[in-house]
């Protein structure tokens, strides 16, 4: 079997090795999330999904407080980091060991967040587009940043569809920001193709097929495809109806060297692991 590149994260100064691939679920701390069985508004439910998260073989927490969907509400920093606040306080009392990583694009939030809460990963779905700061802000923090490819806002991404060279952009797009954060000192790069954004159906699917090409860069990937409408809507259905197409999609990504899968059904995607893994031990 051809062995990819070792890959690790350093988590506050113990390397993490990403060679078996890790579970990221997800809290939402948002009331507009698209898929409507992720929305968390109470100290309670906090508390319960996270240990749900953890019972099931999750290794990460992706904590939101700002909905990226293509319709969502265009919230204020302020408003956001109250939310994010609210949340990795009771996280912080309940959970005190676990990692967690924050996914906002604004650099004062998630400064905040690191400084303030001990969060342990930045998750940008802009790649430093939409906070100049951004880069800047990582380097000095030094912790694991999660870049995703996306064009325009979570507003307009959806008329932001038209490339010339579909794959080769999203390379060039990563070989740049790579290099820019490579000069500032950042060791610790994750490689989000950005599933869902700014990208049509067919290009969701092209990306997945292309999806091992990415090894190119010899850092650590994550995917995040969870019930998204790549999947409801090449099956007509809807977010509530898409984990058995979450769980298939996953398993291609795995199987094409994804290293963190970021999911709404942690005992899923943990399973979907197992298998995966059992069989890379059998392939040539």
């Amino acid at each position: 079997m051809k062995t990819s590149t070792p890959k690790y994260i350093n988590i506050k100064g113990e390397l993490i090795d990403l060679s078996t691939p890790q579970v990221m679920g997800i809290l939402n701390l948002t009331p507009d999330s698209f898929f409507e069985g992720s929305r968390i508004q109470t100290e309670a439910q906090t508390i319960a999904r996270v240990q749900q998260i953890l019972d099931e073989g999750g290794t990460m927490v992706d904590v939101g407080a700002y909905s990226s969907r293509p319709d969502g509400v265009d919230i204020s920093a302020e408003e956001e980091m109250d939310r994010l606040a609210t949340g990795l306080r009771v996280i912080n009392q309940h959970f005190p060991d676990i990692v967690i990583s924050v996914d906002t694009f604004r650099a004062e939030v998630a400064a905040r967040c690191v400084e303030e809460f001990g969060v342990s990963i930045i998750n940008d779905i802009s790649g430093g587009e939409l906070d100049s700061k951004m880069f800047e802000t990582v380097a000095r923090l030094q912790v694991p940043y999660i870049m995703m490819h996306m064009k325009g806002t979570p507003q307009t991404m959806q008329q932001c569809t038209d490339y010339d060279c579909f794959i080769k952009e999203i390379f060039l797009y990563f070989a740049k920001k790579i290099a820019q954060l490579r000069q500032l000192g950042v060791n610790d790069i994750i490689l989000d193709p950005g599933f869902g954004f700014a990208k049509t159906l067919e290009h969701n699917y092209e990306l997945m097929a292309q999806l091992q090409d990415f090894e190119v860069f010899e850092l650590p990937m994550l995917v995040g495809v969870s019930r998204k409408s790549m999947i409801y809507k090449l099956l007509n259905t809807a977010p509530a109806d898409a984990l058995n197409g979450t769980t298939a999609l996953n398993a291609v990504a795995l199987m094409k060297g994804a290293n963190i899968l970021r999911v709404h059904d942690v005992k899923q995607a943990v399973e979907t692991v197992r298998i995966t893994e059992t069989i890379k031990k059998y392939q040539l």
